[in-house]
């Protein structure tokens, strides 16, 4: 859970006086703990107070806080620790006396009566509930999230201190049955018009967003709204969801539930950094999904402006005004009509006479062909370990020194690129080989008339063999060129290669040809139903949610929620398999 304990400034005095009082498994959350400390230290004569639940950590903030009465030495993580620190013993045991009455006041308001004391009994009284807040104590919040699942509801789990094993084993347990987890530590979202968590009321609209990073949600959702554009559905993920552990699954179910959301003409997808493999399916995802996507991964580089239906923005505020461009344009999204190649290890080999352009390259398909080697790789772990024999994807820079010792520059030669060409085409699991044509003075004076029959060849001995080999050229150089671009474009086009004329056009056509098909651990798809107003929730945890649920038009009830077993973790677990063998 988010914890903040408030200290105020001590006042000059000789001898404070400081008194406590521990309640063995009285449990309140933090939201009201907070008030209750902000109002004992409003309170006469005291100087300093603490109300916490006595976990380790919070015991170490009042010890810093010179708070920590000897007394609490013993307490367990569900105890309810009070303190306070007073001009006077009267002072001090007054303020005591007067905790009750200032907790009742901060408990929740009557809007709901009665308050059910376990989430099967929430459900049954509000059965057409499809979600479940969650934000108790993270050591508990897995425990909560599995029995929603269970329960066939989705999940908003704001909790943290939710180790990354339980993470990913709730994500999969919930894409196996058409469900979402948001979170844990997911801070906001916006569901069906209705905020959950810290979301901002912005108004409803056309842009819907996925995001692992929760003030990235609110700071674009706050940005379109100023810029007239509403929101659709805004899906939070998690800050960790797009680590390699968990895959992304999150994120994943939000772009294919936005791709299908009628109510959603542009995706926005914002992330902290993401695994480079993650970052891969996630972007491939939005590339099939065929509605226009903004992406903004904090910290990474951008493979291009844009890659067939996905934009790359370089900062929120680009990603919300390049989002709202798309919402309000009359046109359809235009895009390069490419097929991805069939399924299974199909692969990219770029052979390249140009250091540069071969660099450029890696920087724009790295984060959608992962992985991938190099004999100049971006990091080292993506380094070649024998440069005369590729893996995966692989890009080489032919004119680097190991390729160019005692030979002439693949610019002016291309014996070693013709037959390093021969070489991938061989392989069976290559699916397009990238060649730079690049002319000029100096260079070769006629290329197109050594690599057109080579490609011809190559491409034959594919379709004999029954697969089919693309390739394609990058040319680089003007129509004042003796080798006359016009001429080496038509050679190079009728011995079958595809020709572009930059690098844009080189990463765009390679990410689209190898973005891939469906994935196949995509499970059931999440509802679009579980997405529409009015919204349905049980809250479990901090009653603020609750009443933010209320105050929104949706239709919610609270769980008086208290630890398991008094918070014994030893019983809890007996009772837990208990209720499993009575299912």
């Amino acid at each position: 859970m988010k914890r903040n304990l408030v200290v105020r400034a001590l006042a000059n005095t000789r001898h404070p006086v400081t008194r406590s009082t521990l309640r063995p498994g009285a449990y309140a959350d933090s939201l009201v703990l907070m008030q209750l400390q902000r109002a004992l230290a409003a309170l006469p004569g005291v100087l300093d107070a603490g109300a916490v639940m006595a976990t380790a950590a919070n015991r170490e903030l009042l010890a810093v806080a010179d708070l920590l009465p000897e007394e609490a030495a013993g307490a367990r993580a569900d105890d309810l620790l009070i303190v306070v620190k007073a001009t006077t013993e009267t002072a001090a045991e007054e303020a005591l006396g007067r905790v009750d009455e200032l907790l009742q006041a901060r408990r929740p308001s009557e809007a709901q009566g009665y308050r059910p004391r376990s989430l099967a009994t929430a459900l049954k009284e509000l059965p057409q509930a499809r979600w479940v807040l969650v934000s108790v104590p993270g050591r508990y919040a897995a425990g909560v999230a599995r029995e929603a699942l269970e329960s066939g509801r989705n999940v908003f789990l704001y909790s943290d201190n939710v180790s990354l094993a339980d993470e990913a084993a709730l994500k999969h347990t919930a894409q196996a049955r058409g469900l979402m987890v948001m979170g844990p530590d997911c801070g906001t979202a916006i569901v069906g018009g209705v905020g959950l968590g810290f979301a901002n009321r912005v108004r409803r609209g056309r842009v819907g967003l996925v995001g692992a990073s929760g003030t990235g949600l609110q700071a674009i959702t706050c940005r379109l709204d100023a810029l007239g554009v509403g929101v659709s559905q805004a899906v939070g993920t998690g800050g960790r969801d797009l680590a390699a552990d968990v895959g992304g699954i999150t994120a994943l179910q939000g772009l294919e539930l936005l791709a299908h959301d009628p109510e959603t003409r542009v995706i926005v997808v914002v992330s902290k950094p993401p695994a480079a493999t993650v970052a891969g399916r996630v972007l491939r995802a939005a590339q099939r999904g065929g509605r226009p996507v903004v992406a903004y991964f904090l910290g990474s580089a951008s493979p291009a402006h844009r890659v067939g239906h996905v934009r790359f923005a370089r900062s929120m505020s680009e990603a919300a005004e390049m989002a709202a461009e798309l919402a309000v344009a009359e046109t359809g999204d235009e895009h390069p009509s490419v097929a991805a190649v069939d399924p299974g290890p199909r692969y990219l080999r770029g052979l390249f006479s140009g250091g540069t352009l071969a660099y450029e390259m890696l920087l724009g398909v790295q984060t959608l062909l992962t992985p991938i080697y190099s004999n100049a790789p971006i990091s080292e772990d993506e380094r070649l370990a024998d440069p005369l024999r590729s893996r995966g994807h692989t890009l080489l820079d032919l004119g680097a020194d190991e390729f160019t010792a005692g030979r002439l520059h693949p610019m002016i030669d291309q014996e070693l690129r013709l037959r390093r060409l021969r070489q991938e085409a061989a392989d069976p699991e290559v699916a397009l080989i990238l060649l730079d044509v690049v002319l000029g003075e100096g260079a070769h004076a006629d290329p197109a008339s050594e690599l057109a029959p080579a490609i011809a060849e190559v491409r034959e001995k594919a379709r004999t063999a029954g697969r089919e080999l693309e390739i394609l050229t990058l040319v680089v150089g003007t129509d004042e060129d003796p080798q006359d671009p016009p001429s080496q474009v038509e050679v190079l086009t009728r011995a079958g290669a595809r020709v572009v004329r930059g690098v844009g056009e080189a990463i765009e056509y390679v990410s689209l040809r190898l973005a891939g098909n469906a994935d196949p651990d995509a499970g059931p798809p999440v509802a679009l139903a579980d997405f529409r107003s009015p919204l349905a929730a049980v809250n479990v945890g901090l009653e603020a949610f609750f009443h933010s649920l209320l105050t929104q038009g949706a239709a919610a009830v609270s769980v008086d929620w208290r630890p398991p077993a008094g918070g014994n973790e030893k019983l809890a677990g007996i009772l837990a398999k208990m209720r499993k063998k009575g299912k």
